[in-house]
């Protein structure tokens, strides 16, 4: 129990009288510290007993001196009687009972120091007992570790020790173990905060705070993959020794979790050696093998997604991915191929649907979707995957989707700041006459080539008689030494003309 007011009050030997019995007297006394200074909460941190004898303490000022005790954090106050003060003073008593400051009255008999003694030795032996009973329980949970069932063993016992709940994730935010069983229905609320430690490398964590609960979140994992979370809560903060506690749960959990990093790099590679398999045409090889693995692959037609990250990104999208096929119960297929993730998933149903969250899950990586596509043709699907995730990444986007590809015209596939830089070289003859002459270069080039190369409607629009704007053709076209009846060399300077703009931010 943490050394209070009552406790003081319940040592008989230092004779203290409570002169505010409506003040709370168990908030827990972090130190004891003396002082006659009118205001000493400059010295202050919150917690503290302050002893005094009362020195500059004056009815003028008392109201003052307790209430700015109080919003220093003061636990309580300890007037030493006899010496400035024959009995503790009314008006203080009365402020601080508005205030539920503690007063007690120390009589002369009783030094200070004998506070101090008792609030340290129960300090340290507050301090010892919370060090041993860590001890303790990081011992119950290494021999959780290596007994069989382990990860559920060991929630338990945290949850236990902690008088709150515990949960495990696994890497893609599903609840894997929960103490108590009904702590599962806390894993939808933390996975904005799990999507978020996801892209950190771990261990990582995040102290969830609010009304009435602390919850502690905790990535788990070696190297640059999130392999689970744990998450744990309860109504009061949590201590430093409670939060040692918890880091010792969180390594035990990694390090079995970390056990299955070979397995996972060997299946990795089987499911690639699968895609392999299927790219070149060789399904009938292929399906055995899947099922060797004890995966489903999707019936034809199927989809393909690419996805586009970091290796960090891209592994936990392989977690998004699975975690919604189970979610939905079907066949998925995601292997690597190159520095891409590639999903195959069946052309119907809903988890095509379901992956569209996939890159609010996975911020940063960006993903592109192919047609429908048999198995005879997924070599085009993925192509065509690629491309569209290549151009979201471009773009800025976080997804889009092949079809959608042809829908946006030409300039939405080329780089801004390339097709702007061609079309400074390529108008810079025509810019530098204009900045010489009538400036008409240009804007005739424009307006000609909107109006297929017709004489009339161009002039009309420009304002002009044909002769002259044949006139100013025929100079654009000797200054930029190209043949503007070609139809190459009118869509280039088309595409000059009109060059594609960066997306907005």
């Amino acid at each position: 129990m943490p050394v209070s007011v009552a406790t003081l009050l319940g040592t008989g030997s230092l004779g203290l009288t409570l002169h505010t019995p409506r003040a709370p007297v168990d908030r827990a006394i972090s130190w004891v510290h003396v002082s006659e200074l009118a205001d000493p909460t400059p010295f202050l941190e919150g917690g503290e007993l302050l002893l005094t004898t009362g020195l500059a303490l004056a009815p003028e000022g008392t109201a003052a001196y307790v209430r700015r005790l109080a919003e220093a954090g003061v636990v309580g106050l300890g007037l030493g009687t006899g010496l400035s003060h024959a009995e503790v003073p009314a008006g203080l008593v009365a402020s601080a009972d508005e205030h539920g400051l503690a007063v007690l009255e120390v009589p002369r008999q009783t030094p200070f120091i004998a506070l101090s003694r008792t609030v340290s030795s129960a300090l340290a032996a507050e301090e010892y007992a919370a060090v041993t009973r860590t001890s303790t329980v990081q011992r119950e949970l290494t021999r959780a570790a290596v007994a069989p069932g382990a990860p559920g063993t060991i929630v338990d016992r945290l949850a236990r020790h902690l008088g709150g709940w515990a949960l495990l994730l696994d890497a893609a935010g599903t609840a894997v173990e929960a103490a108590p069983r009904s702590a599962r229905g806390r894993a939808g609320a933390l996975r904005p905060a799990a999507d978020r430690l996801r892209t950190a490398r771990p261990p990582a964590g995040a102290a969830l705070t609010q009304p009435g609960e602390t919850v502690l979140l905790q990535s788990l994992g070696t190297g640059s993959r999130v392999r689970g979370f744990l998450a744990v809560g309860r109504p009061e903060p949590f201590s430093p020794s409670d939060r040692h506690v918890v880091n010792a749960a969180a390594l035990l959990l990694t390090l079995r979790l970390e056990q299955s990093r070979a397995l996972d790099s060997g299946t990795a590679a089987l499911r690639a050696a699968i895609l392999q398999l299927l790219l070149t045409g060789q399904t009938a090889a292929a399906l055995p093998v899947a099922e060797a693995l004890g995966e489903r692959l999707p019936d034809e037609p199927v989809r393909a997604l690419a996805v586009l990250g970091s290796p960090e990104q891209r592994a936990a999208a392989v977690d998004v991915v699975a975690d919604a096929a189970a979610d939905v119960d079907q066949p998925v297929l995601a292997a690597g191929l190159d520095d891409a993730l590639v999903v195959l998933v069946p052309a119907d149903g809903p988890l095509a649907g379901r992956l569209s969250v996939l890159p609010g899950r996975v911020p940063g990586a960006v993903v592109g979707s192919a047609e429908p596509a048999p198995w005879v043709r997924l070599a085009d699907g993925v192509r065509q995957a690629r491309q569209a995730a290549e151009h979201a990444r471009a773009a800025g986007q976080p997804a889009t989707a092949f079809p959608d590809l042809a829908g946006r015209g030409l300039s939405a596939l080329l780089d801004p700041r390339a097709t702007a830089a061609f079309a400074e070289a390529a108008l810079a003859p025509l810019i530098a006459a204009d900045r010489a002459g009538p400036g008409d270069l240009v804007e005739s080039l424009r307006i000609w080539l909107a109006a297929h190369g017709q004489w009339e409607p161009a002039a009309a629009r420009l304002g002009v008689h044909r002769h002259t704007l044949r006139k100013r053709i025929r100079r654009a076209e000797e200054l930029l030494g190209r043949d503007l009846d070609s139809p190459g060399v009118r869509a280039e300077l088309w595409l000059a003309l009109h060059p594609p703009v960066d997306p907005p931010a």
